[in-house]
């Protein structure tokens, strides 16, 4: 009995060991200072290796099934469709990425892609031209354009919220409803979604008003209750909504700051994540601040409480992530051009570094494999 107990805990380590070592984090960046499209690198091992050449690959997404990696192209034209969006199959022995095809974004600087949760639609949001396209996946490959959303509408922000600037597009857990934030236009917009056409509507609450000049930015459901959170970049806020599964609709419950009490400067706030054991919620501030706000996310109600602020030991925290073990959250450090990598106590949350970095130029966005 003892061997056998002895054998099946050395299966497990050799399993869970190799599991780690196989364990891919992709890098998104920016392409004008030195990078030259997506990185990747092991668990483990924190040499960034080029995965693929493409240009400002600044948001990705891994798809359900580990094999696929789809990519924005955030650049522009003055006839507003200069943005792209490029599927890539994943090696799973080397890591590379082969580029499978590549499609205009149907607008400007496309800054988010997500992946429907019945994996036959993507969408995105193009910032500058302040659009929302959707499109199918076809096999391995990116199908033609079959909804093109336009929003309008400006804000008080004259440098910022002149038009609008859609920075978001996520699916709700059901796939019946798309949500995204417009910076420009101070407005969560909510649409319908049809899962057999792909196309948008404005949903019965077609969309939530937040405060003037706050400029929202993302937004994520609680992974076990009915609840949902959005950070504002220029205002620093994180709020809390109460999300209707039925109608799509949200109802805010809570405003909180994500800045130290005080904060004088600029939040420039920009991503936000929860812990898989939805106890923690992560905000990142960049601007003058440049930490991590990290909340206990209260059991019953889903209020936020301040447990403490991180530096995040680097410049412009434009996009973070909690690794799949829950134990490392990685720090794209988009101006100091590195990933730092923290200790996570699961318990409480806090956050200590391991001084371990993934040298990388301008990193802007992770995602696991």
């Amino acid at each position: 009995m003892m061997k056998l107990i002895f054998s099946l805990l050395s299966i497990t380590v050799f399993f869970s060991l190799n599991a780690q070592v196989n364990q891919r984090i992709y890098i998104g960046t920016y392409t004008n200072t030195g990078s030259k499209g997506i990185y990747f690198c092991e668990s483990g091992n924190y040499d960034a290796i080029l995965a693929a050449e493409t240009s400002n690959p600044s948001y990705l997404a891994v798809s359900f099934d580990g094999k696929k990696v789809f990519a924005v192209n955030e650049d522009n034209d003055e006839n507003g469709l200069g943005g792209s969006i490029s599927s890539f199959k994943i090696d799973k022995v080397t890591g590379k990425l082969q580029l499978i095809n590549k499609v205009s974004s149907a607008g400007n600087d496309p800054c988010y892609i997500s992946i429907h949760p019945d994996k036959k639609w993507l969408a995105v949001g193009n910032y500058s031209s302040g659009t929302v396209s959707v499109f199918p996946v076809i096999g391995d490959s990116i199908g033609n354009l079959v909804d093109l959303v336009v929003h309008t509408g400006k804000s008080i922000n004259k440098n910022r919220q002149a038009s609008p600037h859609v920075h978001a597009a996520v699916f709700s857990p059901d796939g019946n409803f798309l949500y995204t934030p417009d910076l420009g236009t101070d407005k969560l917009f909510i649409y319908s979604f049809n899962k057999k056409t792909g196309n948008l509507t404005p949903a019965a609450m077609p969309f939530f008003q937040v405060k003037e000049g706050a400029g929202p930015r993302h937004f994520v459901f609680h992974p076990k209750k009915k609840l949902a959170y959005l950070i504002e970049e220029l205002s620093g806020t994180v709020v809390v909504f109460d999300y209707h599964k039925a109608t799509g609709a949200l109802t805010e419950k809570q405003a909180i700051s994500s800045v130290v009490a005080g904060f004088k400067g600029y939040a420039g706030s920009a991503d936000i994540h929860i812990s898989a054991d939805g106890k923690y919620l992560y905000a990142s501030n960049r601007g003058d601040a440049n930490e991590l706000a990290i909340f206990s996310i209260e059991k019953k109600s889903g209020m936020l409480k301040l447990v403490t602020h991180q530096s995040v030991m680097g410049k412009t925290p434009r996009n973070f992530g909690i690794d799949p073990s829950g134990k490392f959250l990685y720090v794209a450090n988009q101006d100091s051009d590195e990933v730092v990598i923290f200790n996570r106590n699961k318990k409480t949350g806090i956050l200590t570094d391991t001084g371990n970095r993934i040298s990388v130029p301008r990193p802007v966005c992770l995602q696991w494999n």
